[in-house]
């Protein structure tokens, strides 16, 4: 079967490997080989989610296991409940921003966190040997497809439970009156992140929470968060946050449309946690794709940025390693380790919306001291991921482009880790220099494909 695993799970089309139930019933009856026998399930409202969950239900039933089902629950949600209910571990349905056709699994151990590249190595050996699912579970691929009707409800305590943990994290008693924008992607969001604002008492306008199985991330959400601002400035609210399918990330907006990413995210409640002496290790934790200004920005402010590899995973060991309270990404995961174990997009939104509270001051302001260097990110879809390591002309565009922008700019090509893409990211203080970096590096994958 070969590796299963990508940047942040397993994902693929569903209905296809590795999302067939060949291999869906595998990885569950593997599952308790690492030790997870009483779990709990959550998944996003892919009309693909029910099924990929009775599969799983079943195989674990099969090894003895027990499973608690969540229902609709977003990611960070999944992660809180694994010890809250006291499981061994639990496992999130969703391929969080792509598109509906797709779908995936991110497993979780009791404390919350995902599986370590060494255990994800050892469940694909495991899974490697299985054996198959019984004749009707295999005659049943693809047999999900419909309208997604009847799938779209949660497990009220879990539910509950959930809000409960986010609302007992506010310094606020209220987040009146605060107005907000929430596009939650027609995904895991759309009945938690509005219930989670309200009960804290914010004015909340609801976007895109009206899933039908396919509208998930349909121009809509954290990688489209365009409309989201549009509807702040239309409304006249004061904040506006764009969660993903799954909700572990978030994008937010001010009240003159201006869109903040991960990065601003992250200035901004380091800066916070700072001021409260709260950042412990004067040490933010993210990602090679973070923008080089965040890493100036931060350093005026004395702390220190640390980078790992994409995936808030990799970020969240990093955390552990040195104790450092705060971590993320620019896609929107921040990590607030002393509250969770993941990225989660409505805590986020909560706590910085606290921060605009206390501090009766905008995102814009807020963010003030950083200033994001030219960024230009391109992705080109690949028939194959091979080594461009060993292309003569690819190499030397990476290489004339690093050598010309030196400790003021930064070039970084990798694939994608959750889809058929090639990723190239360039920034440095001139754009139009960054643009034609980009579109040289760009142009030679293209050419490749051809």
């Amino acid at each position: 079967m070969g590796r299963l695993f990508g940047t942040d799970g397993i994902r693929g089309v569903a209905g296809k490997h590795p999302l067939d139930a060949n291999t869906i019933w595998r990885v569950g009856t593997c599952l308790a080989q690492l030790g997870i026998r009483r779990l709990v399930i959550g998944r996003d409202t892919r009309e693909s989610s029910p099924w990929i969950e009775s599969i799983l239900t079943q195989a674990l039933a099969s090894q003895g296991g027990a499973v608690r089902h969540a229902g609709v629950m977003t990611t960070p949600g999944v992660s809180f409940l694994c010890h809250n209910l006291g499981c061994d571990g639990g496992l999130a349905v969703s391929a969080s921003h792509n598109i509906y056709s797709d779908n995936g699994l991110k497993i979780f151990h009791a404390a919350g966190t995902k599986l370590s590249d060494q255990q994800e190595r050892s469940l694909e050996d495991a899974v490697e040997a299985a054996p198959s699912p019984p004749q009707d579970l295999r005659e049943q691929e693809g047999s999900f497809r419909g309208d997604g009707s009847g799938a779209f409800s949660s497990d009220g305590e879990c539910f509950d439970r959930y809000l409960d943990s986010l609302q007992s994290i506010s310094h606020l008693e209220s987040l009146s009156p605060l107005k907000i924008v929430l596009d939650c992607a027609n995904g895991a969001a759309s009945a938690l992140a509005p219930s989670a604002f309200e009960r804290m008492g914010a004015n909340v306008i609801r976007q895109n929470t009206q899933p039908d199985g396919r509208n998930i991330n349909q121009n809509c959400g954290a990688v489209h968060p365009e409309a989201m601002a549009k509807a702040v400035v239309e409304s006249g609210a004061d904040l506006g946050v764009a969660f993903d399918g799954d909700s572990d990330r978030c994008i937010m907006s001010d009240g003159a449309g201006q869109i903040f990413d991960g990065d601003h995210l992250l200035y901004i409640l380091g800066i916070q946690l700072l001021n409260r002496n709260e950042l412990d290790t004067r040490c933010v934790v993210t990602t090679v794709m973070a923008n080089l200004g965040l890493q100036l920005a931060l350093k005026e402010k004395g702390i220190r940025m640390v980078r790992t590899p994409v995936g808030d995973r990799h970020v969240l060991e990093e955390m552990e390693r040195g104790n450092h309270p705060l971590g993320g990404e620019q896609s929107g995961h921040i990590i607030l380790r002393h509250h969770a174990k993941s990225g989660d997009g409505i805590l986020t939104a909560l706590k910085v919306a606290e921060i605009v509270i206390e501090e009766g001051r905008g995102l814009k302001e807020l963010s003030s001291g950083f200033e994001p260097f030219p960024q230009i990110q391109r992705s080109v879809p690949v028939a194959e991921k091979f080594d461009f390591t060993t292309i003569p002309a690819i190499q030397r565009e990476i290489l004339e482009a690093e050598r010309n922008l030196g400790n003021r700019g930064r070039v970084l090509v990798r694939y994608s880790g959750t889809e058929p893409l090639v990723r190239i990211m360039i920034e440095g203080e001139e754009r139009d220099q960054v643009e034609q970096y980009a579109e040289a590096i760009t142009s030679h994958f293209r050419h490749q494909q051809t």
